[in-house]
Formats: structure tokens, sequence, C-alpha cells
């Protein structure tokens, strides 16, 4: 972008010498086109595109900010900046030197609880261990915010927890050892190689670019120290800084000037984005925060009578969601330009049916994610043991839908396949090695570390002769396993006929029609349908069933044809892996958590259940936010309109008896009164 396209300050601040630059960039002030013009003026200057590093949110932002550059210096010259998320960087750097395989959350959970469970608590406090999922995200939480140890970090936030510490770090142990001896890594895994690999050798940049930068966190920024370039860019606003509770620091933007000695401030306040009224309210809500750097907001879109932001009162919870439905159902605004934006997960659904209703579509953002629904993770999964049979995680992940057969047992099972395959699970399925007598190991006790065994006496597999399996599947050692039920060892059976069908195809969308036609497949989405389906009484509601079936038939269609673009298996699943925490499903109203919200804007959008106590939460604020956190929070959520904005709440819930006090935020916004 040609800098003399943009305003006066974002001039200022794109050909700013090179140093360390703060950019205060708030809600709809050209921070994307301020970032194009800094890069563009860095290579008039002479400085290559090899040399640059930019740093976004989303892998969406960098690729936005890319097309812009090659619009100007061709695709080659902007496809040679480095750019994307913290970890796309990390794992691109990391693939080319190191043979790593990225693992979701999900995956390495299952595989954490697999060791987990095997602790046996046998002394217990007032407080009960963790869960093995709790511990899990704890763990990433500390790596995100402190270099200090585990345990020392664990008593001064959890005290409570002071008995169990030991059996904590023990499991942790055993689960990085494991990690590293697959080659898996974890999204702080990334990081933290690229960290140590970075501070080994001189800056390769001559300046890095940071988007997003009041939600760095301390182990991004960690990063950005270990990289130690000449120059430094970061764009950000302290008034949205909304991911506290994944580890980012808005002290981090705070002391930038405290940091660098040669700091530079640049502000930009010309807002494109909303309409007066709209940024009238945002401001009169924000200013209740402690002003890390002078700012106001300035309206450039200045509309001749634009409406002000309108406020919705309701006397019950559902009333709110049908008449916004409905409100929504006579907008002449696009489906795609209007969004309701939600503080909770639960007040997206009382949206999303009331729109169901009426037969307005709709896409959720901010919730379980397409990739996360656990049909599409299971056909991920099958398709990642078969490219990779040393895969643990994906055996892990797809035998625990066994009955029966929970993380342990499963952990167990691909133990004892790669024993009678030599090494090659795939091959100890279907051509298991018949002189390995007891595939299953012993395992040590240690009752310090709540380690037991368990494991006493292998099973027979003549338990099974009558249940009409192949002769050769009968013979397979992994039948042994002393808890393997009869419905166990069923499912075995379909896993290992499924195998044997798929194996033979490369292709991904070929591959994931076979797998849904399967056996196997077909068998788990009708327990999954059975179980979106039961009523409270236990029983199953068939209408309910058939559309829980139909709408994971959806699902595999949509992921078969994101599978066209790539002919390689392997690089469908990193392109899965990688990028699907921003890939949606569907099209219609925008039904978006706040942080969903983020970097988004609307013409038309509603802000519902703003009640004291959803909105601000006040149970999350009890835990481990504060007022000025949710704060900004309503402010990034009201800063997304640009025509219209749409306030609504209830007075009460009649299913839970509950009455409501409006949000605080309203009343700050001068929309309600103090009674």
């Amino acid at each position: 972008m040609p800098l003399s396209s943009l305003n006066a300050e974002q001039q200022a601040a794109s050909s700013a010498p090179l140093g360390h630059n703060l950019i205060i960039a708030s809600a709809g002030t050209g921070k994307t086109s301020t970032i194009v013009g800094r890069i563009a003026h860095l290579m008039h200057q002479g400085i290559t595109p090899q040399e640059i590093l930019l740093l976004t949110f989303t892998n969406k932002a960098a690729n936005e900010m890319i097309s812009r550059l090659a619009a100007l210096f061709g695709e080659s010259k902007a496809k040679a900046v480095e750019a994307g998320t913290f970890h796309a960087v990390a794992y691109r750097y990391l693939k080319e030197k190191f043979a790593v395989s990225l693992k979701q959350p999900r995956e390495l959970k299952t595989l954490f609880k697999s060791i987990y469970e095997r602790r046996v608590f046998v002394q217990r406090s007032s407080q009960p261990p963790y869960t093995a999922n709790y511990l899990y995200d704890l763990y990433s939480l500390y790596q995100n915010s402190t270099s200090e140890p585990f345990i020392e970090w664990m008593k001064k936030r959890q005290a409570d927890q002071a008995l169990y510490l030991d059996i904590y770090e023990d499991a942790w142990g055993e689960f990085s050892a494991l990690k590293k001896e697959y080659g898996y890594v974890d999204y702080n895994d990334l990081l933290l190689l690229y960290r140590e690999e970075m501070s080994k050798e001189e800056s390769p940049f001559k300046e890095v670019l940071v988007d997003e930068y009041q939600d760095t966190n301390p182990l991004q920024y960690s990063i950005l120290q270990a990289i130690n370039p000449p120059s430094l860019f970061c764009v950000g606003d302290y008034d949205q800084s909304i991911y506290a509770f994944n580890g980012a620091d808005i002290s981090i933007i705070a002391s930038f000037e405290k940091s660098f000695e040669d700091a530079r401030i640049f502000t930009l306040t010309k807002n494109y984005r909303s309409t007066a009224p709209i940024l009238a309210l945002a401001n009169s809500v924000i200013e209740k925060n402690e002003r890390i750097y002078p700012k106001r907001l300035e309206v450039v879109k200045q509309k001749v009578a634009a409406p002000p932001p309108r406020l919705l009162v309701y006397d019950e919870l559902f009333l709110q969601y049908q008449a916004i439905a409905r409100r929504i159902r006579e907008s002449t605004k696009p489906h795609a330009q209007i969004a309701v934006i939600f503080r909770n997960n639960s007040s997206a659904d009382g949206i999303e049916a009331s729109l169901r209703e009426l037969g307005i579509p709709s896409k959720r953002k901010g919730g379980v994610s397409f990739f996360d629904s656990k049909e599409i993770a299971l056909m991920l999964d099958i398709a990642s043991l078969l490219h990779n049979p040393k895969d643990m995680m994906a055996f892990i992940h797809v035998l625990s839908y066994g009955k029966g057969i929970g993380s342990a047992i499963a952990k167990d099972i691909y133990e004892a396949l790669t024993e009678l395959g030599k090494g090659n699970a795939i091959t100890g399925l279907l051509h298991p090695d018949l002189e390995v007598k007891e595939p299953y190991k012993r395992r040590a006790k240690n009752t310090q570390m709540g380690l037991f065994d368990d494991f006493f006496e292998l099973g027979s597999v003549s338990r099974f002769k009558d249940l009409g399996f192949e002769e050769r599947f009968l013979g397979n050692g992994i039948l042994k396993h002393p808890k393997l039920t009869k419905e166990g060892a069923e499912f075995l059976y379909r896993f290992y006929q499924g195998i044997k069908a798929f194996r033979a195809l490369s292709n991904p969308s070929a591959l994931i029609v076979k797998i849904f036609s399967s056996e196997l497949y077909q068998g788990i989405a009708r327990n999954l349908a059975k179980e979106r389906a039961t009523q409270k009484d236990g029983s199953i509601h068939e209408d309910r069933y058939k559309e829980a079936l139909e709408r994971i038939e959806r699902k595999v269609r949509l992921l078969r044809d994101l599978s066209g673009h790539y002919e390689s298996l392997g690089r469908f699943l990193n392109a899965m892996i990688l990028g699907s925490g921003e890939m949606s499903e569907g099209e219609g109203v925008n039904l978006l958590s706040v942080h969903g919200a983020k970097g988004l804007e609307y013409e038309e959008v509603y802000i519902i259940d703003l009640m004291d106590g959803r909105f601000p939460n006040r149970k999350l604020m009890a835990q481990n936010g504060n007022i000025e956190e949710e704060r900004r929070l309503f402010y990034v959520a009201v800063t997304r309109a640009k025509e219209l904005l749409y306030l609504s709440y209830a007075k009460s819930d009649a299913i839970k008896n509950l009455t409501y006090a409006p949000s605080q935020f309203l009343l700050e916004a001068g929309l309600v009164k103090a009674e």
C-alpha cells in the first residue's frame, strides 16, 4: 500500500525509523493498512522480504496482509515475507529441522488421560485431585504464563492441591517423555522449541512486526526476546486485551516504554468503521478502565441521522431470543452482515434454536469447532493412523470408542500392536508376529507416584471363539488383554476389518468416503446420534436421532469437499491440524462469542444477555478475571458494529426461576438508570 493512501497518523507510524515502535491502533482505525504500509516502507528502504517477520493473531490476517503486498510487489516477493501466527511460523521452521508431529490439544489430552488415570490417590485432602482434562489445561496456562517451577506456581495458586503435586508432576514427566519418544508436539511445545532455536543464533530478521500486541503472553514475549531483532514494530490496543484466560498479559503492552530505551509511541485515532453514536457508547464505557496510553476515537464515518444504539428489554430469557430472531427476520441486511454476540456459550443455544424455528440459517463460532466435533475428529484420527502407523494418539482416540475400552486400555492395545508388528501397529493388527506370546507389558509399582500394577494375568482368546471372527484375527495377541470385554473385542474386529479396507487408499477424498461407509464409522456415528437424542428419561427422541445422523453426514461431506484440494494425505492432514481453528462451517447469521468476534465487523450487531452475572460474568471474575477485562470484552463487542447496534437483556429466566438486574455496562453507557 503506497504511503500516500494512508492518513497522517498512519503515515507517521508506517515510516517510523527502525527501532522499537508501538502503534496504539484502536478499533476500526486501519491497523492492517498501517502494517502493510510499514512492510512496503521497509522494502522500499532496501530490506529484503526474507529479513521481515510478520506475527499475527490469526493466519487469516497474515494471508490478507500478504495478499495486499502481492498487489504492490508481486506474489513471489510478498510470499517471501515470513508471516503467520507464532505457532504457524514456529511449525514451519521446526518442520524443516526436526521430525515433529503436531497434535491437537484434544488428542494429547487423551494421551495424558491414558497415563494419568493409572494413578491412584491413596491419600486425599478435603479437596479432590483434578481431572486429567483440567490438569492438562492448567499446565498449558502455566507454560504460557511463567518460567518458574510448576510446583512453586501451583503452591501459590492452588495450595489445597499440595498433597497431589508430586503425582501431578510425575504424570506430566511421563507424558513429556512419551511425547518426545514419538515426536509429538503441541502448540506450547512449538513455541518452546522455536524459542530455544532462536536463542542459539543471531536474529535472521531486520524487523519483526507483531499484530494484536495487547494479547501477547509471557511465552510469546520471550520468543521476541530470543529473536532479539534490531527493530520491532508492535501494533495493538490495550482496550482490546481479552485473552487473560489464555495467559495474555496486558502489562507487556503497558510497559513498552520501560522495556525499550528508544521506544516510540504512535496513536491511530480515526475510526473508519462505526458511526458516531456507536463510538460514543464505546468510549463512555471503556473510559471507566485505567488509561494506559491517552487516546480517544474520532469518527470519520459521518452519517446524517445515524441511528443510536438501541436497548431491548424483555420479561423472560427465551422471549428475548425469539424476539431477536423475529427482528432479524425483518432486517433488510444480508444474513452474512448480521451478528449476534454473546459472553457465554449457553446464550447461543437459545438464539440458534429460535433462528432455526423461523427457518433462518446461522453459523456459530466460539463453541465446539467443526474440527473438534467428535465425528470429524474421528475421521481425521482414522486417516492419521493410516498415514502414520506410529501415531499412537490417533490409535488411542479411535480405540477409546470401543465399549469398555478407555484411554488406558487403548494405550495398552496400541503398545501391544506395536510389539506384535515389530514397531508398526498396522502390521501388528493385520499380520501379527505369532512368536510374541505376551504382547502386554507389566508396569512397575511406585506407591508415592500413585502407580500400581493392576495387570496380573493375561486372558485367554478362547473366550471370543464363538463371535465369528476370522481365524487370522482370533490368533492376534491383543485379544489377551484381561479387561477386554466381548463388546470390546467385537469393536476391535470391526476396526481390523476397516483398516484392511482403508489402507490401500491414499487419496484423501476417496478415503473419507470409504471410512464413512464402513461399519466401524457407522456404528460409532449411530452411538453419537443416540447420545445426542437421549432424553432425560433415557428414551431416544427419534426425530432428533435422525437429525443428528444427518448433521454428522453433512459435516463429513464438508470435510470431503475440503479434502478435494489435496492429492496427498499428509498435506491434507497438516492443513487440517494447523488451520482448523479458523475454518468455519455453513453460512447465515453469525453467532459469535466475544472472543470469536475479535477482529471482525458487521453492519448489524446484537449483543445479548446483558444481565449482571452473565455479562459481566461474575463467576469467571471470581476465578481469575476482573471487571476491567469484562469491560474490555464489552468494548470489543460494541465496536464490531458498523451501522446498527442493539443491546438486550431479560428480566428473568422462567426455567431456572431466576430474576436478573441489567448489566452494569448498560448503566455506564447511560442506557439504564441506577435503582
